[in-house]
């Protein structure tokens, strides 16, 4: 990152989401069918618990979000291996959008149902956004800064930017950082349908001109940062490297982006400048994608604004994931990593037709082969909170 001196290597990561449980059966869902005619939300089917908690006890006083992080941060960890900074020096750093929704709502019922004296004593810990990164900090000893970013749909990648500004300022040796979502909640849901953000069709389809809206989804993906020196010394394997992000406010609607993406033009601009880029040094932009007509036509304006009509590839993963919120950067972090060591981008699934205003190289209709290069993932999300991360091939 500019001016600090000390780079930022990726050295593991690992992915839980409904395409796919695991880095490679990711990268197969990535490839695979879009979500169409999927209903309000797409969740992870079979999903188990038992190989990350010791009892079935201890796995039932852990909410699903936190179950996720947990599962990703295990596969991360296990590739990055044996990291070698004093744990003190390794932060845990997550994001999540609205922490243990669905164990809130479960206990809300049982307290209306069958009143005080039966409401889980678990509740506050498994509810609280925090229990995720406090999860993995404890599972794995890390003892070095444990914070959770909640800012919405841009918290997996403000999450990422500020674990590799830890490293590069000197604060911490090695982060395990990601997104970690499970907010499908049958409220939640009804909120987002009654607010149209949700496609009434059940199939996601950014930037195409019958877009209506998202599909919500849920997982987790969870990375491990380290100074790139202490990686080499212990001989790593370098995944990738994170070269900047940037991180602002809309400070205009609550739900809407700001007209014409001014304050996303403004967020990448920074991101550029702290990776000490231009904008034609990027070969890839990951877009946040998210299926609904406004957020979609303001992306395209800023992508534009930024590099130019038709200058850069673009693509957009929510039409296989969903919009997972608070994790959805972290997943589409991991869909970079992966799109370099495939050699490949993803196509932006069940996108066929683009919208007028969408004068982009958006990747449709199948994987594309790319040299791989720097790339730019975008995020934005509800209250105007804005973030973009530049990560490189090692």
């Amino acid at each position: 990152m500019k001016g600090t001196g000390r780079r930022i290597a990726i050295t593991g990561f690992g992915v839980v989401a409904p395409c796919g449980l695991g880095k490679e059966a990711y990268w197969s869902g990535l490839l695979g069918p879009g979500l169409t005619g999927v209903g309000r939300s797409i969740e992870i089917q079979d999903w188990d618990s038992s190989p990350y908690y010791a009892t079935p006890k201890d796995a039932r006083r852990a909410d699903l979000s936190e179950q996720f992080a947990v599962a990703a941060a295990t596969e991360a960890i296990e590739q990055a291996g044996n990291l070698t900074a004093e744990r003190a020096r390794i932060g845990t750093i997550f994001g999540t959008g609205v922490g243990g929704i669905q164990t809130l709502e479960d206990q809300i019922v049982v307290r209306l149902d069958r009143g005080e004296r039966r409401v889980s004593p678990f509740l506050v810990p498994m509810m609280m956004a925090n229990a995720p990164g406090a999860a993995v900090s404890m599972r794995f000893g890390l003892q070095g800064p444990n914070e959770t970013i909640c800012t919405a749909c841009a918290a997996g990648t403000h999450a990422l930017v500020y674990a590799a500004r830890l490293i590069a300022w000197g604060l911490a040796d090695a982060v395990v950082a990601g997104g970690t979502e499970r907010a499908g909640t049958a409220t939640a849901l009804a909120s987002f349908g009654n607010m149209t953000a949700l496609s009434s069709t059940g199939t996601s389809r950014p930037f195409d001109t019958d877009r209506d809206g998202f599909v919500m989804g849920e997982g987790a993906a969870v990375f491990v940062l380290e100074e790139w020196d202490m990686a080499v010394a212990r001989g790593a394997t370098i995944l990738a490297e994170i070269l900047g992000g940037g991180s602002n406010a809309d400070a205009h609607h609550i739900t809407a982006p700001s007209p014409g993406g001014v304050g996303a033009i403004a967020c990448i601009k920074l991101a550029l400048d702290d990776a000490d880029l231009q904008p034609s040094d990027i070969r890839q932009v990951n877009a946040h994608g998210t299926s609904t007509p406004l957020n979609d036509a303001a992306e395209a304006a800023a992508l534009r604004v930024v590099f130019g009509d038709h200058s850069v590839p673009v693509v957009s993963t929510k039409g296989v994931t969903g919009h997972a919120l608070g994790a959805a950067g972290a997943l589409e972090a991991a869909a970079v990593l992966l799109s370099f060591d495939k050699r490949q981008i993803p196509p932006t699934a069940n996108t066929k037709v683009l919208d007028d205003g969408v004068n982009l190289d958006v990747v449709i209709g199948g994987a594309r082969d790319w040299q791989p290069g720097p790339t730019l993932s975008t995020n934005f999300g509800f209250g105007g909170h804005n973030g973009a991360i530049i990560i490189a091939p090692a």
